[in-house]
């Protein structure tokens, strides 16, 4: 699957596809061991295949977090002195 590809899919579907991919690369894995393993150049497509679907998880879940800061960290100004942001902030319950 091509990253583009990849990246046309939900959070749901590449979770699923990640836990997949983690089992076939532990059976890839065990078939290495049993000198089995037909293709060993498998192995590496797996991890690289693996690495593609957390790299876009993080970039989604990266991208929310710094969506999520944005009005926060806006919020509270310093001409104000954080009096009306005080009771919410670190520090200040002494």
């Amino acid at each position: 699957m091509m990253t583009k590809e990849i990246r046309n899919k939900n959070d749901a579907y590449l979770l699923q596809e990640l836990k997949e991919q983690l089992r076939h690369l532990f059976d890839l894995r065990a078939q290495a061991v049993t000198e089995k393993l037909e293709d060993p150049s498998q192995i590496n497509k797996t991890r690289r295949h693996i690495a593609r679907v957390k790299t876009i998880l993080q970039e989604r879940n990266l991208k929310i977090a710094r969506h999520g800061e944005e009005p926060a960290s806006a919020a509270p100004t310093a001409t104000d002195g954080g009096a009306s942001g005080g009771a919410t902030t670190a520090g200040s319950g002494t």
